[in-house]
């Protein structure tokens, strides 16, 4: 009987799309998924009277299939994208005053036709959300720290506020729609007892309020953070952090609501999760795990304090993924000079503001850290079944975005992500790991040349389909020759 060698999971980059930058070039393409049609690719170019918004659509072989210009004015600012089957969604909003017009231009990514929607704004808010529903648009954001969401319905092209909000200060968390063109809007905010809540409130595809959900949390804690799903049953499932304080998660809840909005739910512990902390080193992890024996034994609480942001909620095999990344704020002393102010443009707490470098205590925001995220697997009852964890290396951003990407398959779970040109994996199967961590390079055209770590731009790593993500960004590369180039890249990768 001759042997069989298993081969090693292994990160398999089936393609790659160039396309060659200037040195001095500054304005970077992006590139949004579009699913099973493939990917477009979008960037802003500057024009001596207008500006122009280049659209280059790419198939699911890394070929272009059209590219095509729209003309933008100097003050129209792109804020967010959304797609669905057929159309591209961006859209614009005019910076020359406050409380601008919002533009919404819808492109068919089959040709590049595209139509465009004005919407009168009102009101000054800040937006920070956009979805696009069965007949319309929300936009969503904050005016005086208090959550206001805009719809607008493309049939009747009309504009309205959604009734429920504008009231009390809070924190839009999720913004979901259903195929009936519903819409579910969660908003974390105090109740009249001080104690963070989640408002759950349901709305028809004209945008009007059907239903009003809130979840409460029991005496002692606060519902920091949640997001949803609803089942076929007309149940919803709504699953989050929860923490004594509203900056600081203690552990995670579930919630399980009924059609006439009856709700139970139950709190985990960081604790009671049996992997949390295995992204540690092994003596580390030690150290915490007998810490919570021994408070346990003395009937003592374990508390664990930690910032917390919740990504997704997905369906798969009769239960619920739910996924997170534990981080932290990072600070930095400022550079000490002997007289005077210097500016520091990075920092993001105080965005173009001064500051003495001769006082000793002052601190500059230098970003978000990472430590790893969590995957969480529970039940329709709001069970935990298992959960896992991946460690993040080194990784710092200055806006808290999802990192670690999951992509649920048959037989196993998928963790990937990408920083500083790698691309690091890790295979789950529940509790169970499957295959360790891996690192391997983002693989470029020619085996000749090399990456300039110090040249990387904009690199990301998204959903695309299937079982496919792709990396992307700008790549400064370098031959043995000596000889340098710069491109914009999209590799095409999934897990074998």
């Amino acid at each position: 009987m001759v042997g069989v060698d298993l081969l090693p999971a292994q990160i398999v980059q089936s393609g790659r799309l160039e396309l060659a930058m200037e040195s001095g070039e500054t304005e970077k393409l992006k590139a949004a998924s579009l699913g099973n049609n493939g990917l477009i690719l979008y960037r802003r170019l500057a024009g001596k009277k207008d500006d122009q918004l280049e659209l280059i659509k790419i198939d699911t072989a890394l070929k272009e299939t059209w590219k095509g210009y729209i003309t933008l004015g100097k003050n129209v600012g792109l804020l967010r994208v959304q797609h669905t089957d057929e159309l591209f969604f961006l859209l614009f909003r005019d910076r020359s005053f406050i409380g601008g017009d919002f533009q919404i231009v819808g492109v068919n990514h089959r040709n590049g036709a595209y139509v465009l929607y004005t919407i009168k704004n009102l009101i000054p808010f800040n937006p920070t959300e956009f979805l696009i529903t069965k007949q319309g648009a929300l936009i969503g954001g904050y005016f005086n720290y208090r959550p206001i969401i805009l719809y607008y319905n493309f049939k009747q092209q009309r504009s309205k506020v959604l009734p429920g909000f504008f009231n009390e200060p809070g924190e839009l968390d999720q913004l979901k729609s259903y195929p009936d063109g519903s819409v579910d809007i969660i908003v974390s905010a105090k109740n009249y007892e001080k104690r963070r809540s989640l408002w759950i409130r349901n709305y028809d595809s004209l945008g009007d309020l059907i239903k009003t959900t809130i979840l409460k949390p029991e005496e002692g804690k606060n519902l920091i953070f949640g997001r949803s799903v609803k089942l076929p049953n007309g149940e919803q499932i709504v699953a989050g952090v929860y923490g004594r304080f509203s900056d600081y998660s203690r552990g995670i809840f579930v919630a399980g609501i009924n059609p006439v909005g009856e709700y139970a739910i139950v709190y985990y512990n960081f604790a009671q999760l049996q992997n949390f902390f295995s992204y540690m080193k092994a003596r580390r992890q030690k150290r915490i795990k007998d810490r919570i024996e021994r408070k346990t034994i003395r009937g003592k609480k374990v508390k664990f304090n930690y910032r917390f942001i919740i990504h997704d909620i997905i369906p798969y095999q009769n239960q619920f993924i739910m996924t997170g990344e534990a981080f932290y704020p990072h600070y930095i002393y400022p550079t000490q000079m002997f007289s005077g102010y210097r500016y520091n443009p990075t920092s993001v707490a105080m965005p173009g503001s001064y500051f003495n470098p001769r006082l000793r205590n002052d601190v500059i925001f230098d970003g978000y850290q990472y430590t790893h995220a969590v995957v969480i697997g529970f039940d329709n009852n709001g069970k935990v079944r298992w959960d896992n964890s991946f460690e993040i290396n080194d990784v710092k951003t200055m806006q808290l975005e999802q990192f670690v990407k999951i992509k649920p398959e048959k037989d196993r779970i998928v963790l990937m992500y990408l920083f500083q040109n790698t691309l690091r994996a890790k295979i789950i199967h529940d509790a169970e790991v499957l295959e360790g961590k891996t690192q391997d390079p983002v693989k470029t055209n020619f085996n000749n040349e090399t990456e300039d770590i110090q040249g990387l731009e904009n690199e990301q790593l998204d959903y695309w389909y299937d079982d496919y993500f792709f990396a992307y960004g700008v790549q400064r590369l370098k031959h043995e020759s000596g000889r340098a180039r710069r491109v914009f890249f999209i590799n095409k990768i999934t897990y074998k």
